[in-house]
């Protein structure tokens, strides 16, 4: 019995130590628009969440023959300002126990992307997961993740080029070919965790405060559209935030040439759908 009982303990102590190991430490990229961007003083804290931001291969580095390239950024967009405005967002306004810090987060085969159940990816009017990246998100999913995608706008080719919606369409359905993407209702629990969010409104990105526009790409880029994937239980598992821009809300947030009311929406909005994933 004695020497059961030590066999399962040292067992469940490997498991523990690969568990851990599996984990991939914090780590700062290079971004589009910021380097070097200073850390906060407790970035290697050990907290209990934090909210993972996707890499994705993109349709500028395939269009140059390499996988990943310096014009292969749009996954860096608003990065990593807008994460760690967010996240101080989230001590303040709720009482999860969030590092400071964001988590990158790849699509590589391996199983680090399980140990990060809340995923945001930006841009996606500029991905381009391969075969097995997009089977790896589904299965991220089915295991009950989540991801909330953000900041693509417009239905017809973008400066005559392509359609955002189509090229995150094309990726998507790899991910799920036989699961609708569905418009939220009002009354669905996503907007009624914490904040009652009945009324919604488009969040413009910066780009507001020169052109004094809250859409971008054209006509189809004036509605906002609040849009899910469900799983057979009818809980939210991919988020769709399309024609608004709820990352650079974040981002400038603490700037006053960006209305307080967008970003205050931007935040209600981020912290119902972490309550949510969460909770459902």
């Amino acid at each position: 019995m004695r020497y059961r009982s030590a066999v399962l303990l040292v067992t469940a102590a490997l498991g523990t130590w690969g568990i851990l190991r599996a984990q991939r430490p914090f780590r700062q990229y290079h971004g589009a628009e910021y380097y070097n961007f200073p850390l906060p003083p407790d970035w290697n804290a050990k907290h209990e969440w934090t909210r993972a931001r996707l890499r994705y291969p993109g349709v500028f580095g395939s269009r140059w023959g390499r996988r990943w390239s310096r014009g292969d950024l749009s996954w860096t967009t608003d990065y990593p300002r807008s994460d760690r405005h967010l996240l101080q967002g989230v001590r303040r306004l709720t009482r999860i126990d969030t590092r400071s810090v964001e988590q990158v987060v790849d699509l590589d085969g391996s199983g680090d992307v399980y140990n990060w159940p809340m995923m945001y990816a930006v841009e996606v009017g500029h991905w381009q997961l391969p075969d097995d990246q997009a089977a790896q998100l589904r299965e991220f999913l089915l295991r009950g993740g989540f991801l909330m995608v953000d900041d693509f706008h417009g239905d017809e080719p973008y400066h005559g080029v392509y359609s955002e919606w189509q090229v995150f369409l094309a990726s998507m359905k790899k991910v799920f070919p036989d699961r609708p993407i569905e418009d939220l209702q009002d009354s669905d629990p996503i907007f009624h965790t914490v904040y009652d969010l009945d009324h919604r409104f488009q969040v413009p990105g910066w780009q507001w405060v020169w052109s004094g526009r809250t859409y971008e790409a054209g006509e189809t880029g004036k509605t906002p559209h609040w849009r899910a994937i469900f799983d057979d239980h009818r809980r939210v598992m991919v988020a769709i935030c399309h024609n608004m821009d709820l990352g650079d809300a974040w981002e400038w947030s603490d700037d006053p040439r960006y209305p307080e009311k967008w970003a205050s929406l931007a935040y209600q909005i981020a912290i119902n759908y972490f309550i949510y994933d969460l909770t459902h």
